[in-house]
């Protein structure tokens, strides 16, 4: 198949989706996938919304067993972590290492390739994962952990119009591998995102909208300062921000509301 698939939408762009950004066992043609790249994008929302679902129904199940709401919080983020294969942890901690411990672009990427971690990336994951896990342990504490459906399809969808926004920072990576896509994708993304928010949290999706879309907009300029673009670090990052600001903001409403 050609690479100039540019259908905008198609079924089989899901477990496209699936294959790039879970390590679930997904059987599909590489040239089918490889031609629909930019395309498939759209999806990344339903994607985060099915490892949303799993996330929840895993956590019930282990309510139902009595173990404590902080260990199951930390299970949950062992679950979202292993699915993922820590793609958008492994991109936290390569774009902390790289953005603040180079002093120009060349030097930055660099160390955004390399594989050895250093203090930022250490901090950052350290950071990440414990407002990850206070914000699961708000949820569950609240009987809200369906709310999680909702940031995994917004934290997904976020990376989408980063990709198309931001122009590539090196000829090379997953990144690169992709593509751009299309103003129309990166919107659908956005919509449906948007729709599963709603559906799961109401009124107050309409303040983790803005503050998530205020949070990866800030972080997108400071990749286009410092590197000038994004790589697939970089979307890592977003996915991680996007998640973390959907949970603080989330928790604060409920708060606000007993």
């Amino acid at each position: 198949m050609e690479k100039s698939d540019t259908t905008l939408i198609k079924a089989r762009d899901i477990p496209a989706a699936l294959g790039l950004l879970t390590r679930f066992p997904i059987v599909m043609d590489f040239e089918t996938a490889q031609a629909r790249s930019a395309q498939a994008p759209w999806a990344y929302p339903i994607v985060g919304a099915i490892l949303g679902v799993l996330a929840v129904c895993f956590g019930m199940v282990l309510q139902i067993t009595g173990i404590d709401d902080r260990l199951i919080a930390g299970l949950i983020l062992a679950f979202l972590t292993i699915t993922t294969g820590a793609m958008h942890e492994d991109g936290l901690a390569d774009s902390l290492d790289g953005l603040w411990g180079g002093w120009e672009k060349t030097r930055r990427l660099e160390i955004m390739k390399d594989s050895s971690i250093g203090a930022y990336g250490v901090i950052g994951l350290i950071l990440s994962m414990g407002m990850r896990w206070a914000g699961l342990f708000m949820l569950l504490s609240h009987d809200m952990l369906w709310g999680l459906i909702a940031i995994a399809a917004l934290s997904r969808a976020a990376m989408v119009p980063m990709m198309h926004a931001l122009p590539l920072a090196r000829a090379g990576g997953l990144s690169y591998d992709v593509g751009r896509p299309s103003v129309y994708t990166a919107s659908i993304a956005i919509l449906l995102a948007s729709a599963i928010a709603c559906l799961t949290l109401g009124l107050t999706a309409i303040i983790v909208l803005i503050a998530t879309f205020i949070a990866t907009a800030i972080w997108g300029m400071i990749a286009y300062r410092k590197i000038g673009g994004q790589t697939g670090d970089i979307l890592g990052v977003t996915q991680q921000i996007a998640e973390i600001t959907a949970l603080i903001v989330l928790t604060a409403c409920i708060n606000s509301a007993v």
